[in-house]
């Protein structure tokens, strides 16, 4: 079994702003109150591609474990470490990031890719974020409606992060606006 879903959010702020936020998210001391399953997030790799003017970066995230506490008891840890591929394209001001657990994989795979875009509708000041997560629980795939049933418990962690997430960086996104405000 999969437990996928997706998410859609307007952050009425340009592409510019949200993306930049995007990286002071876990940066910002008042954000690891909030974004307490975060413990620890460090930069493996970032690279301009001169040719394509996109910019590539690839950080480690270690974060609680999503899931109900059996699980974590099953598991006999609740740390799991990710890694987190970004590719920035100021040309077409479009950022794409995708994570994925390296950790724990003989138990759950997850799967998350966000992308912000300028908004259709308006595309200078306004910016869509597109989120798509699938969750797999592995040793319970024989016994489908456990599976089923720690998918879903997962997957409302999730969904409770993403909001946690999207209060960050509207709060960020704001403070940025004030910063850059004419005196």
């Amino acid at each position: 079994m999969v437990k996928a879903y997706r998410q859609e959010h307007v952050y009425k702020h340009p592409w510019e702003r949200v993306s930049a936020a995007s990286w002071r998210k876990f940066a910002d001391p008042e954000n690891k109150r909030i974004l307490s399953h975060i413990l620890e997030v460090d930069t493996l790799n970032r690279k301009l591609d001169t040719d394509t003017g996109k910019l590539h970066t690839t950080r480690a995230l270690t974060i609680h474990a999503p899931g109900p506490w059996f699980l974590h008891r099953i598991i006999g840890q609740d740390i799991c470490h990710c890694v987190e591929s970004t590719v920035v394209d100021g040309k077409s001001r479009s950022m794409q990031l995708t994570t994925k657990n390296i950790s724990l994989k003989k138990f759950i795979e997850v799967e998350e890719r966000i992308r912000y875009d300028p908004h259709p509708e308006n595309p200078s000041a306004w910016t869509v974020c597109s989120q798509e997560t699938s969750i797999r629980i592995k040793p319970l795939s024989a016994l489908a409606s456990m599976a089923e049933k720690v998918e879903q418990k997962c997957a409302e962690k999730f969904m409770q992060n993403s909001a946690k997430g999207r209060e960050v960086m509207e709060r960020i996104c704001k403070y940025m606006e004030a910063e850059s405000a004419p005196i």
